[in-house]
């Protein structure tokens, strides 16, 4: 791999890694803050009952319960991903549920998607586009398979803006604009999403915003933050000790009910001609 961002590739990463990173977005998935605002966004979109609706990047399927809820029965629900070993945990996860909208899973990439023009009456990218190389790309590929008049939805963190609570202000900063310069083609990719819509053609662009927001060190803040610190030591940014100490200090503002951690996420809809 010549870059560092382990989303880019997820097969390429050792068994142990690839499952980690699986338990990331189930943890993520299963975070109270993070159910509501993904649902939020869902009906900002919105998902609507018998709507057929594709996920790009969908992971190990946490958006594609939700959107299969959301169409119902007579719905239908797709995901791509370019993860051989994410989509196994996707389809031992997505398995059929009463009124729920059936869930197929397939293996491909956002830049060439493996279906015919006009096909879907949504498609989405939930916290995707801040993993590609060339996002312009995915998203009008996102529009070609979507039906005149349907809607395109992409929602994305934004890394610089992440408010975080720690008594090193200096080392925090370093250690989480570093990373994220380091990591990603584009860490500060929510605020762009709605100028990728209109570039590629949609109409009617909205956009939400929605504040992930954690005071009590959940277990998915927990993980970010410890792939921080790992990531800053692999990267030369600090060493082991000073990241164990980093890490450390938040563990005193928990015990001390200090814990502040809030993260913004945009979320874009876009609506294709007619």
């Amino acid at each position: 791999m010549t870059h560092r961002d382990p989303w880019r590739d997820v097969d390429a990463h050792a068994a142990p890694s690839v499952a980690k990173l699986a338990q990331t977005l189930e943890a993520r998935g299963r975070t109270p803050t993070q159910r509501r605002l993904r649902r939020r966004f869902l009906s900002f979109v919105p998902v609507r009952p018998g709507a057929t609706v594709l996920e790009v990047g969908c992971g190990t399927g946490v958006v594609l319960r939700d959107a299969a809820q959301r169409a119902g029965a007579r719905g239908r629900v797709t995901g791509i991903d370019p993860s051989h070993e994410l989509l196994k945990v996707a389809r031992g996860l997505c398995g059929a549920a009463r009124g729920r909208a059936p869930i197929e899973v397939r293996k491909g990439t956002g830049a060439r998607l493996p279906f015919a023009a006009h096909r879907f009456d949504v498609a989405l990218a939930i916290t995707v586009i801040l993993h590609v190389a060339e996002p312009l790309a995915v998203v009008r590929e996102m529009v070609r398979v979507t039906r005149p008049g349907g809607r395109v939805g992409l929602q994305d963190q934004d890394f610089g803006v992440i408010a975080v609570a720690h008594p090193d202000r200096d080392l925090t900063d370093r250690i989480m604009h570093g990373v994220a310069r380091h990591m990603y083609e584009e860490p500060y990719s929510g605020r762009r999403l709605p100028g990728l819509l209109r570039a590629a053609g949609l109409e009617h662009v909205r956009l939400r915003t929605d504040v992930y927001q954690d005071t009590t060190l959940e277990p998915f803040t927990k993980i970010f933050l410890e792939r921080r610190a790992e990531n800053a030591v692999n990267i030369g940014i600090v060493d082991a000790a000073a990241a164990q100490k980093w890490l450390d200090g938040f563990t005193t503002l928990v015990t001390g009910g200090a814990f502040v951690l809030t993260m913004n996420y945009y979320g874009a809809v876009g609506q294709k001609p007619a």
